[in-house]
């Protein structure tokens, strides 16, 4: 396993739409552990392949409760070729967040409830209904598959002061 460097906005490559993964093989576990590994390093609950600039249809999560002690049980997930087949038409507030826009956070609306179908490391497809955080996280790394961040949902002001500020900073980390 490795920690994999994860790309910061303004990276062009998080506009990339990605492609689907064509079969589980060794190499896609490799990824995949390498995502959990960078993913729990970050600290993150959810990466998607193009985050690290694998432009595949991978996600891992691991939305673990944390105890009153501050430890978690860790409960990692995979997601190979994930795709929402039903949403709700009620809608959900969360605070989201990015590890690709690191220290930003906002409110983001969302629906509720969807269910998402996917295949796991063995390639076997599962369907599953989600709610809440898991409903949000999932829909957050499936839109970055889409080439979607979660700024795209903040009103015009906002995306674009957040988007100048990404490139500011990028342009002086070059300079």
């Amino acid at each position: 396993m490795a920690i994999r460097e994860i790309i910061i906005l303004p990276d062009k490559q998080l506009r990339l739409v990605s492609k689907p993964v064509e079969k589980v093989t060794p190499e896609i576990r490799k990824l995949a552990d390498d995502m959990f590994e960078t993913m729990y390093d970050a600290p993150g609950i959810g990466l998607a392949a193009i985050q690290i600039a694998q432009p595949l249809r991978l996600i891992t999560m691991d939305l673990a409760k944390r105890d009153e002690n501050g430890e978690s049980t860790p409960k990692p997930r995979v997601f190979i070729n994930p795709e929402i087949i039903a949403r709700s038409e009620e809608l959900s507030v969360y605070e989201e967040g990015c590890l690709s826009i690191p220290e930003y956070y906002e409110e983001v609306e969302r629906p509720a409830r969807v269910r998402v179908r996917f295949l796991d490391l063995n390639g076997k497809v599962h369907e599953e209904d989600a709610e809440g955080l898991y409903a949000t996280c999932i829909q957050h790394e499936i839109d970055h598959l889409n080439g979607v961040l979660f700024v795209d949902y903040l009103s015009k002001l906002k995306r674009d002061r957040v988007l100048k500020k990404f490139a500011k900073a990028a342009k002086r980390a070059v300079e």
